[in-house]
């Protein structure tokens, strides 16, 4: 079993930034994905970011590339998502998720576990 905890979501004005921590504890993949997704009152779960825990590699929706960046530390089993030049339709509960597996997806169904979200508002 995997626990996720996110935390650092807040409010925010429009172009400025926050930080998103995950840190996962328990059974920990040394070689699986994370990925960071938002959901938007009325709207799907989408995909925001992902990192391969090991490899280091990452990948972005085209929303959010060029002004989120995606990280971790493995010594600490947390992985950021540092958000910068944020806008109006940035505003979400965010959530980290963790598979087993070592590949990043942006379906949210390939992950297996799930924290409990942080609310970001960003304001105009």
């Amino acid at each position: 079993q995997v626990q996720l905890v996110e935390s650092g979501g807040g409010l925010v004005q429009a172009g400025g930034s926050l930080r998103l921590s995950c840190a996962a504890s328990g059974r920990t993949f040394s070689s699986g994905a994370i990925g960071w997704f938002r959901q938007a009152p009325g709207k799907e779960r989408e995909f925001v970011a992902g990192i391969t825990w090991n490899g280091g590699s990452t990948y972005y929706a085209d929303s959010v590339k060029g002004r989120f960046t995606i990280s971790r530390d493995n010594a600490k089993n947390t992985v950021y998502l540092q958000m910068a030049s944020l806008k109006s339709d940035d505003t979400a509960v965010y959530y980290c998720a963790a598979r087993g597996g070592t590949s990043v997806y942006s379906i949210a169904r390939q992950y297996n576990y799930w924290g409990q979200g942080t609310q970001v508002t960003v304001s105009s």
